[in-house]
């Protein structure tokens, strides 16, 4: 099986600073597989999960999407290859307040030039999925912050992506509700077969995932 998303010899140093944040990280990810990573604040955590989602460059080593090596395109390319393969989720939901919790969900697809009537019902299908069918006309400061997260899941996963990076996705939740979120992605990687990786701090949390590994000194070490 090929795989999804991959690094080998991956480093990062920010200059000026000349502060090694990842020392030669090699991972591979195949299709539905889940992977927690987990580290202390300032591990470099959040750094790898922006160079695998190509958001960030790394100093070297490589990172390749669907076997593509991410070094070899334009922003343009690149920016297409994560529309398209990648969803992301983040902390902080980054939903737009203007906006309802439908047409912040549409977005990647209206992105993509889809026609509206279209994208608007795919993310209506996508929200209820996420057990959000009851609020597709609510803004973001209208929605729980458990409600906002969903929402967020739910734009991550509109454009059916083969792979979904989240970057402390419970952070900024109450227990209950970061157990439900987390189960939430869990049950949308087993259901849709999208794999799934998923930077924590929370051990619990990380021990629901079939793979753990944590970062030290720059490198991955299997939990």
């Amino acid at each position: 099986m090929s795989n999804i998303l991959s690094c080998q010899a991956l480093h990062k140093t920010y200059h000026g600073l000349e502060v090694a944040v990842l020392n030669g990280i090699d991972l591979s990810i195949k299709a539905g597989e889940q992977l927690a990573i987990v580290g202390a604040s300032g591990s470099g955590k959040s750094t790898l999960l922006h160079l695998l989602g190509g958001l960030d460059t790394p100093s070297s080593g490589e990172v390749r999407i669907l076997d593509q090596n991410l070094a070899t395109m334009s922003d343009a390319k690149k920016g297409a290859l994560r529309n398209q393969s990648l969803g992301f989720v983040y902390q902080f939901h980054h939903l737009l307040p203007e906006f309802t919790a439908l047409e912040n969900v549409a977005m990647p697809l209206l992105i993509r030039r889809m026609e509206r009537e279209q994208a608007l019902t795919i993310a209506a299908q996508t929200l209820t999925k996420v057990g959000l069918q009851h609020r597709l006309e609510h803004t973001p400061s209208e929605l729980s912050g458990g409600e906002r997260q969903r929402a967020a899941v739910a734009r991550a996963l509109v454009t059916q992506p083969q792979c979904i990076l989240a970057d402390e996705p419970t952070g900024n939740l109450d227990r209950n509700t970061a157990h439900a979120v987390f189960d939430l992605l869990i049950a949308m990687n087993q259901s849709q077969n999208v794999s799934l990786v998923v930077v924590t701090h929370d051990l619990e949390l990380a021990a629901k995932m079939q793979r753990q590994y944590k970062l030290v000194d720059g490198r991955l070490q299997p939990l």
